[in-house]
């Protein structure tokens, strides 16, 4: 008798994927952890499709949420995030969460230029990041990269 070995990835959202309702549609298996920072790096915005990324910034501080995916939610994510397409690639990178570091996947942009965010991203971002208490500080930095004069929720 075969014996089935389960396999768990931790996985490091910092954007709409921080969101539980829409990542338990995304991946029914996933189980949030908490939140969790990533040293070095910053949010930016891609201009390809205006999804967000990452840039390696020493200094700066990328929050986000960290949870716990089988291997269906990761098969699902990379579906979701079009790694076999070319859009995301797939990096492993230290993050701490709860006082310890811990090895967590991370999704980036393959080839990043900046650009502007499409409709309603940065909102439900910013909702999202609201919703695990994030310090005031990065909420602050995450609106000041939506366009001047746009109202918030109306997109950009």
């Amino acid at each position: 008798m075969s014996q089935e070995v389960s396999t768990v990835t931790l996985y490091f959202a910092y954007g709409l994927n921080m969101d539980g309702v829409a990542m338990k549609r995304r991946c029914p298996g996933a189980k949030p952890l908490r939140p969790a920072v990533l040293d070095g790096y910053r949010f930016c915005i891609g201009a390809k499709g205006g999804w967000g990324s990452l840039l390696r910034s020493p200094g700066d501080t990328v929050h986000g949420v960290l949870w716990r995916l089988s291997p269906r939610d990761v098969a699902a994510l990379h579906a979701y995030e079009m790694v076999g397409k070319g859009l995301y690639s797939v990096q492993y990178l230290p993050v701490r969460c709860a006082g310890r570091p811990w090895r967590a996947m991370i999704y980036m942009l393959r080839n990043i230029r900046l650009g502007k965010a499409r409709r309603g991203y940065l909102q439900a971002v910013i909702a999202a990041a609201r919703s695990w208490n994030f310090p005031e500080d990065y909420i602050h930095s995450l609106q000041r990269l939506t366009p001047a004069g746009v109202p918030p929720g109306r997109g950009n």
